[in-house]
């Protein structure tokens, strides 16, 4: 009988923790300032792009976004070793950016990004511990999800993801390259805890 009553409350637990997962998301989402998402729907896909801007510079954006899926990786095998190496790739990536390549209020905007992302950088960098360097990859992944918005990716295909629990249930986005999800929030804890929230390219 003790065994039938812990294996019913674990069963409750279990469906207690899914509920929280998948049944309010959408009200953390409102709680989390983001305004991005505000005229966003799920799954619904992004439309042109605010900035038309050299397609070499799309390309050098659909680099950095390489190199952010390794970085995402890391995350999600929850490698705070693996994360600094990445990081070295990502920075070189982003380097790589011609800001050249755009001018006016898209140089403007770029600089902006550029800064948000070269911080969330050097604090993953300089950090040994796994949840300081989400908290980073969290900013990070905001200010690349900003710039993929506003100049595109040339035809790439990223996926703006969510998990409502992260963080003390304060919830945070990711990018993926796929639409299967793999949460770099909390790894093999809740790795399928989110959903797809926006389609962009």
């Amino acid at each position: 009988m003790k065994t039938t009553t812990q294996l019913f409350a674990l069963a409750i637990a279990a469906s207690l923790l899914l509920n929280n997962c998948s049944g309010k998301k959408e009200q953390a989402m409102e709680s989390h300032d983001h305004t991005a998402m505000e005229a966003t729907t799920a799954d619904s896909t992004a439309g042109s792009t605010p900035f038309q801007v050299d397609a070499v510079f799309q390309q050098q954006l659909a680099s950095l976004f390489t190199s952010y899926i390794a970085l995402k990786d890391a995350f999600v095998a929850t490698d705070a070793a693996k994360v600094k190496t990445e990081v070295a790739s990502t920075q070189k990536a982003l380097s790589d950016v011609d800001m050249k390549l755009v001018s006016g209020a898209a140089h403007s905007d770029w600089m902006t990004y550029l800064g948000s992302m070269e911080g969330a950088l050097k604090e993953m960098e300089a950090s040994s511990d796994i949840e300081a360097q989400r908290k980073a990859f969290s900013s990070l992944s905001d200010n690349l999800y900003k710039t993929i918005k506003a100049y595109g990716l040339g035809g790439t295909t990223a996926y703006y993801e969510f998990c409502p629990m992260a963080f003390n249930n304060e919830g945070a986005f990711w990018l993926s390259e796929s639409d299967k999800i793999r949460n770099p929030y909390f790894g093999d804890k809740m790795m399928t805890c989110g959903s797809v929230k926006e389609t962009l390219q």
